[in-house]
């Protein structure tokens, strides 16, 4: 058995396809009644908070980063998507988690990061500003790319680590 080496070629495609996907969802998140808006923007909230605790104590211990992190989107994705939009994202995010779970776990003197990141989608949301969620989130998958490709760069594009 051989596993697909892990590229930075590979994450420069996979991360921006999840990122307008996500952004998509985003834009349709930010368009519905401020209740349902203010209940998803405390599911974040609380989520992030977790990971925030994380990068403060520089602490693995409780739920890993990947699994909060992935929850924070699907939150947003379960949010905004359509059954067209779902089936598109079900369909990337698999490849995409590959790279994911890799990075999640290596970045945490960078997690303060993603955390500012996650804030600024919390904020768009809670405003209602759909340009300014997708925005966000692609932004958010933008930069994960970049800071991805540092883990990459140290350990190099192999089939694992």
């Amino acid at each position: 058995m051989i596993v697909a080496p892990l590229t930075r070629e590979d994450a420069n495609e996979l991360y921006p396809i999840i990122g307008r996907i996500e952004g998509l969802a985003g834009r349709r998140a930010a368009q519905l009644p401020q209740h349902e808006r203010d209940e998803l923007a405390a599911r974040l909230r609380l989520v992030n908070n977790n990971l925030a605790q994380i990068a403060q104590e520089h602490s693995t211990n409780g739920p890993g980063i990947f699994d909060l992190d992935h929850e924070f989107h699907r939150l947003v994705v379960s949010a905004g998507s359509g059954p067209r939009l779902s089936t598109l994202h079900q369909a990337i995010e698999p490849q995409t988690e590959r790279y994911w779970r890799l990075y999640a776990s290596s970045i945490i003197g960078e997690l303060h990061l993603s955390v500012a990141e996650h804030e600024e989608i919390i904020t768009a949301l809670v405003e209602g500003n759909p340009d300014r969620l997708e925005r966000a989130l692609t932004t958010n998958w933008e930069n994960g790319c970049r800071r991805l490709a540092k883990v990459i760069d140290m350990y190099g594009e192999r089939g694992s680590w």
